[in-house]
């Protein structure tokens, strides 16, 4: 069982279940905007509420990396192998990638698009276009660039998400070394009584 000196601190725990939640929400969102018959006006404000939330995880993710650099993360089991271990940090730097790849080339692909649709966050905040398209003469080819990479990226993401939940499953359900409870809030445990019977 972990102890609470292998735990991760509340900060990190927060940090990691908004980006959690945020990519799945995202993840399904993008999946119902690219094959969803919308209505325009409903697509509309799809579109600004993806735009929304990946400019906010896109902040939740560079507070998340300073967080880390200045907080070291719980060290790995004993029990995990060499290999086991170089997998793990393979997996966190490939999420690490894609949290930051996925809403910058979305940011991107809106800067590039050839409607030039502004965004405005949550209907409140208007945020910028990236400045290096403002002067293209033929927006369209890096436009679709970037909606392929965008596209790849987020199939890449559930790829890589999937993995990440799987090995997290198969270290709290098989392995049992409490790996998956280090990122859950703690909990009371009933006290072990049978030495008084």
């Amino acid at each position: 069982m972990t102890t609470s000196s292998e735990r991760y601190g509340a900060v990190a725990m927060i940090l990691h279940w908004i980006m959690a939640l945020g990519i799945l929400f995202m993840l399904g969102l993008g999946l119902v905007m690219v094959h969803g018959s919308l209505d325009p006006g409903i697509m509309y404000r799809l579109f600004q509420l993806h735009k929304s939330i990946g400019i906010t995880l896109l902040a939740v993710a560079l507070l998340r990396v300073v967080w880390r650099f200045l907080h070291h993360p719980p060290a790995f089991p004993a029990s995990m192998s060499l290999g086991e271990i170089r997998l793990a940090k393979l997996g966190h730097a490939l999420l690490y990638m894609e949290l930051f790849f996925m809403p910058l080339s979305g940011w991107a692909l809106v800067s590039s698009s050839v409607f030039a649709i502004p965004t405005v966050l949550y209907g409140i905040v208007p945020w910028p276009d990236l400045p290096f398209f403002e002067h293209l003469t033929n927006r369209q080819p890096v436009e679709d660039a970037f909606t392929l990479l965008h596209a790849y990226g987020a199939y890449a993401l559930i790829a890589v998400v999937g993995l990440h939940m799987m090995a997290a499953l198969r270290h709290h359900f098989f392995l049992r070394d409490g790996v998956l409870l280090r990122m859950l809030p703690a909990t009371r445990r009933t006290p072990d009584r049978t030495h008084l019977k």
